[in-house]
């Protein structure tokens, strides 16, 4: 094992992540009431121009009036890009206004590490003068083809950096890729098209400490091909996806959460391996099959996510084995 290690810098329960469009009050009252693990509440991509002043001014009411962490939900804002005039307001009157009951900025489209270094700046700033306690994260969207190739480089920015999320969309439009839609699969394509993007990112994920989040499905009327994009993810060691509808979000946390069968053979090849250990053994065998540490590693992987899941409230509890 190399010398330089970069643990999990964050651990946070994401396998759902609802998507809600800050100029809809109506639809964030229901997201409180939702079984999503992380909600963002949008003011990007989401709401038009002429309504991005009244959308903050939503999200902010929306995160004093309602209590989302007793509701069980973390919770983020993403703000428009650094390319607009939009985005130094967004961070201001966010922050100074309901900095405290944030957990993390959604920052759209980065390019280059400096991206989030301008943003770390001024919530950094504004914690001091407010005197928060709590530390508001970012979370970098990888959604651009400048961004895809300087994804290792931003994943080793540390500071608030705790996750990486694969923006399918304008990562299509920015690479001039043919899609059916949004995060579909093109049948010109010998396989999964995204399938690159996802695996770069998730390992620049991993050799920084990072969670790496899927983005949108678009058809949220073909929950098939959501379920299969999110088994995809899910086996590639990606942590969650977003939910552009509530009706995705039970499908989400299906696919990232352990099976019942997953989970006890997890723990009966750490029992395994420590009655070799203590014969001297440094493998074993369970089921035809051999085990090692490795083996340890990846069963514990398994129960910590286990272990979270259960932690979480009790509307997370219930899903399909």
């Amino acid at each position: 094992m190399s010398h330089t290690l970069h643990p999990l810098r964050k651990p946070r329960l994401q396998r759902s992540e609802l998507a809600v469009p800050g100029s809809n009050p109506t639809m964030i009252d229901k997201a409180a009431a939702s079984a999503a693990d992380f909600i963002f509440l949008d003011i990007e991509d989401a709401v038009a121009p002429p309504d991005k002043d009244k959308a903050r001014n939503n999200i902010i009411q929306a995160l004093n009036d309602i209590d989302w962490r007793a509701k069980g939900k973390t919770m983020s804002v993403r703000i428009n890009g650094l390319d607009t005039h939009y985005m130094y307001r967004d961070v201001v009157d966010v922050m100074e206004q309901a900095g405290d009951r944030l957990d993390t900025i959604l920052v759209p489209k980065v390019g280059v590490p400096a991206d989030l270094y301008m943003v770390e700046a001024l919530v950094s700033q504004i914690e001091a003068a407010k005197g928060f306690l709590n530390r508001v994260g970012l979370e970098a969207l990888i959604e651009t083809a400048l961004g895809m190739a300087n994804v290792e480089a931003i994943a080793a920015f540390g500071g608030r950096l705790e996750a990486m999320h694969f923006g399918v969309a304008d990562y299509a439009a920015s690479l001039r890729a043919r899609t059916v839609n949004i995060g579909g699969l093109n049948p010109d394509y010998p396989g999964d098209q995204w399938h690159f993007g996802l695996a770069r990112m998730t390992v620049a994920c991993r050799a920084y400490g990072l969670r790496p989040i899927d983005g949108p499905f678009g058809d949220f009327s073909d929950p098939e091909g959501y379920r299969l994009a999110a088994r995809r993810g899910a086996a590639l060691g990606i942590e969650g996806k977003w939910a552009i509808h509530p009706s995705q979000i039970d499908l989400a946390n299906e696919a990232f959460s352990p099976p019942d069968k997953e989970v006890d053979r997890a723990r009966r090849i750490i029992a395994a391996l420590k009655e070799a250990e203590e014969q001297g053994k440094g493998a074993a065998a369970l089921d035809g099959k051999m085990i090692d540490a490795a083996s340890e590693r990846m069963a514990r992987n398994v129960l910590i996510m286990h272990d979270a899941i259960m932690a979480s409230t009790p509307s997370h509890n219930a899903v399909p084995a």
